[in-house]
């Protein structure tokens, strides 16, 4: 497996493991598959005018956050590509050939995540890539995937601006994701607090496309529901690469001067812990309901947010929403996680393997490794014909000329003409001693 990574260097506190992933990762791909072809320089790639075309096997593109705000989320979810891979070329591969991994480092940053896919389609040409997570670096690096004809499926980057631009024909049937869009996430959020009482809001929010998406979807439901946003005027949106936010944790806990029921704060995991605890070091939280989403859903949060001078978590008794695994596929799915890993797959590890699936499944259903036939298949292996939730059936019944219906671990991910998937959505807390709990599941569908 050729890998290669961005040149930014590693936040110390994510370097040794992710060093250490990427270790495992090359062994566990060598182990399993014959030595790739690199295709970067073949005339057939080169030269083809209408999406890139491996003669050496498919050539999958992983673009997702080892490094940077969303590296905790990001690193368990690269660990399901190289296990895919692995799945995939132990029952024959796809076209007779064994599939092989590219994988870059977007570091949650979008300039990264561009140069990083402009490597992955212009100079080891790949087929189809998974990715990105994030919905900035998604922003930028899908003019760069479109630009070259390659599909991009995205297991996380869940913000309403997508849809919008889909609709317009921006991305040409080379966009989709497996985690469903914010307007969902809002939605639920906005039912949740409603449900527990909490009627008068303020909003914190992370200034990108994933954060303001957010907060506008999320604005418009809970009014719906008859919730009132102090700071709607006025809404809070900190800096991605800001370093202190005392000020902004004030105007969130004190919008005008009033103490709202909660804050609703859509963050990263890096910027938001340092937000939420000063707020808490400003004497601001007391009494305030905190509501948080997928974007901190980690087991280091609650940590790196700290704890009270009683010993207790600050952030103890915060809810939060996260898009659901609740797939067919999601019990096999796991204890193949836990054989590999001896521990259950974390947020959005299950829609990354299903976004990987889905390639590969659309590859053998074309007959060909080219990037548009990829996408000229995409929905149909995920929306029609025999019902299939282990890709190595999916894979051997497209061998026998039939057609499928792939319903994964995240969900049933049948894909949209916009690129979207309906999901549900886990009800997520943090305990006493600082860990997640999924303590209920809202249905939207």
């Amino acid at each position: 497996m050729k890998q290669s990574h961005s040149t930014g260097t590693p936040k110390p506190r994510h370097a040794l493991a992710f060093a250490l992933a990427v270790l495992a990762t090359g062994a566990l791909v060598a182990a399993c598959q014959q030595t790739p072809t690199d295709t970067a320089s073949s005339p057939t790639a080169a030269e083809s005018p209408a999406g890139t075309t491996s003669t050496g096997g498919l050539k999958l593109g992983a673009l997702l956050p080892a490094t940077g705000d969303l590296s905790s989320i990001g690193q368990p979810m690269l660990k399901a590509l190289p296990l895919l891979v692995e799945t995939v070329n132990a029952c024959g591969g796809v076209n007779g050939e064994p599939v092989t991994l590219v994988i870059e480092d977007d570091q949650t940053d979008p300039a990264a995540g561009t140069e990083a896919m402009t490597k992955l389609t212009e100079a080891d040409k790949v087929n189809a890539v998974v990715g990105a997570f994030a919905s900035s670096v998604s922003t930028a690096a899908l003019d760069v995937a479109v630009r070259n004809q390659v599909p991009m499926i995205s297991p996380g980057s869940t913000s309403p601006v997508f849809t919008e631009r889909a609709k317009k024909g921006e991305f040409q049937g080379f966009w989709a994701r497996t985690a469903p869009p914010d307007t969902y996430q809002a939605a639920a959020l906005a039912k949740l607090a409603i449900d527990k009482g909490l009627t008068n809001v303020s909003t914190v929010v992370i200034n990108n496309d994933y954060g303001v998406g957010f907060e506008k979807a999320f604005v418009a439901e809970f009014e719906k529901l008859g919730g009132t946003v102090l700071n709607k005027a006025n809404p809070t949106r900190y800096d991605p690469k800001g370093t202190t936010f005392d000020t902004e944790a004030a105007a969130a806990f004190n919008p005008g001067g009033q103490k709202p029921d909660a804050v609703v704060a859509v963050l990263y995991a890096e910027t938001g812990s340092i937000l939420l605890k000063a707020a808490y070091e400003q004497g601001l939280t007391d009494g305030v309901q905190v509501l948080l989403t997928d974007g901190v859903q980690t087991e280091e949060f609650p940590q790196d947010v700290g704890k009270r001078a009683d010993g207790s978590f600050i952030l103890s008794g915060a809810l939060g929403t996260v898009p659901g695994a609740g797939g067919p596929a999601l019990a096999d799915f796991t204890k193949l996680w836990q054989e590999k890993e001896g521990s259950a797959p974390g947020a959005f590890v299950p829609h990354t393997w299903d976004a990987a699936a889905l390639l590969v499944l659309a590859a053998q259903a074309a007959g060909s490794n080219d990037s548009v036939a990829i996408r000229d298949k995409l929905r149909e292996v995920a929306s029609g014909g025999e019902t299939v939730t282990d890709v190595c059936q999916g894979l051997a019944l497209l061998r026998e000329g039939k057609d499928i219906n792939y319903d994964g671990a995240s969900g049933k991910v049948d894909i949209d003409e916009n690129g979207d998937v309906v999901g549900n959505y886990d009800v997520w807390t943090v305990n006493d001693q600082g860990k997640i709990d999924v303590i209920d599941q809202v249905t939207l569908n």
